[in-house]
């Protein structure tokens, strides 16, 4: 399924119509599998399930009735129960309990919210991909602590978010299996009373009816815990993306300049200073993911309930904005990156903006295989603080000490300070979290 087809889908997943529907297609299923095993007849599953359409529930009905008896699942039913033909209505709902329909739209809902998740995921891993391959050679200069620490290649940096964004893939893989064995149907207090003595067999081929596989046996209506998982799993995809759009936002500011969040030519970057270009996708994930974690916190706080359960429905608009929020930052995050413009020119000039110190290592290694490892440090120690006191280049005054300049050969120190061979085996790393991310698509569910 195409990701547009997905974002398209989940627009109205948690929509009142688009709820309304998933609750009479989870109560068709249900009076189907009954009809399997002879606990209504099989005329009447065919007629619930043949009006299990949103238009024998129209929206003012539904309304008016809920004034009245103030109860959603009742209101529902008692509207739809009026479009039933023969007297299919006395089988609508039998024996079961207002928590599994609902907690199982709630399954089939997050279920899709998680195959979104997935495809925008993988969409956005292929772009990484795509940034990462390219870029595979590209110097910069690595920082740690925020300040110039050892060269490194664009392709190296991007390949740790590869990296990252397939482990939250392999995450929310791990999710959607969990809700797919999540379907529901144990009854008010979880224990199958009302449902008969089949009841176990009839969750089965409830499940089955519902494309989901074999429900768990516990009844997981008071511990929640899957649900608090998918929100966990949100919010730590909304840090890695953050983390991404914090490192973008930080490497195109006017002093550092090695990236460009393009924009259309008819953006404006301020009302008042026209030679600004603000960054804002990068400046959104940020701002998300400090807001999708604090959703999260609260879905998880809903495990703690009473007894076998509470009420079941009070996380729902929290589910809800999560979905929305996430669809945005999935959205952000893609626009950013295939946006994105690389400046490898600054980059280099970045590179040379310790006048070679960040090659110190690299000369000090050098000089270790003739002199011994401690006396290589010691030295060179020495000559690095020189050339900060001296406002010099490390070369330069590197040929004050003939003592050590000694030991390296003309053609040897000029390889040693070149910046664009200090990058060790970044290229080699790219090459390998491609062909393990490459490998993992493989067993991606088909989407």
């Amino acid at each position: 399924m195409s990701l547009k087809k997905q974002k398209n889908m989940n627009n109205s997943l948690f929509a009142p119509i688009q709820q309304n529907q998933l609750v009479l297609e989870v109560e068709a299923a249900f009076s189907r599998a009954q009809a399997k095993h002879g606990i209504i007849p099989q005329w009447a599953a065919r007629e619930i399930t043949a009006k299990a359409q949103i238009r024998f529930t129209p929206e003012e009905d539904l309304a008016q009735e809920f004034s009245l008896v103030q109860h959603r699942m009742v209101a529902l039913l008692n509207v739809w129960s009026k479009s039933m033909e023969n007297g299919a209505e006395e089988y609508m709902h039998f024996g079961t309990t207002t928590v599994d329909i609902y907690d199982t739209v709630k399954v089939l809902q997050l279920r899709q919210s998680t195959l979104f998740g997935l495809a925008s995921l993988r969409t956005l891993e292929a772009t990484l991909i795509e940034l990462a391959q390219k870029h595979r050679d590209t110097p910069m200069i690595g920082r740690t602590l925020g300040q110039h620490a050892l060269p490194i290649t664009f392709g190296k940096k991007v390949s740790c978010w590869l990296g990252s964004n397939r482990r939250n893939i392999e995450r929310l893989k791990a999710v959607l299996e969990k809700l797919e064995h999540s379907a529901i149907l144990k009854g008010a207090v979880g224990s199958y009373l009302g449902l008969g003595e089949k009841g176990i067999e009839l969750e089965k081929d409830f499940a089955r009816e519902l494309g989901l596989k074999e429900p768990y046996q516990d009844d997981w209506h008071g511990s929640r815990d899957v649900f608090a998982e998918y929100a966990m799993v949100m919010s730590l995809i909304s840090r890695a993306l953050g983390q991404i759009g914090n490192e973008i936002f930080l490497l195109q500011t006017t002093d550092i300049a090695e990236v460009i969040e393009t924009k259309k030519k008819s953006a404006i970057g301020s009302s008042s200073m026209p030679h600004k270009n603000n960054p804002q996708k990068s400046d959104s994930l940020i701002f998300l993911s400090r807001k999708i974690p604090r959703l999260a916190e609260i879905v998880l706080d809903d495990m703690v309930n009473y007894f076998e359960r509470d009420d079941t429905s009070r996380t729902n608009e929290l589910l809800e904005e999560m979905d929305l929020q996430t669809r945005k930052m999935f959205s952000e995050a893609q626009e950013l990156l295939e946006n994105l413009k690389i400046n490898n020119k600054k980059m280099i000039e970045n590179l040379q903006k310790t006048k070679g110190l960040i090659l110190s290592q690299r000369i000090t290694l050098a000089l270790a295989e003739r002199i011994g490892n401690r006396t290589a440090k010691e030295a060179m120690h020495l000559v690095v603080n020189e050339a900060h006191n001296k406002n010099c280049t490390l070369r330069e005054t590197l040929e004050e000490h003939p003592e050590l300049i000694k030991h390296l050969t003309d053609k040897e120190i000029d390889d040693l300070f070149n910046l664009k061979t200090y990058t060790g085996l970044a290229a080699q790393q790219v090459d390998g979290v491609i062909d393990y991310v490459s490998q993992k698509r493989l067993s991606d569910p088909v989407l």
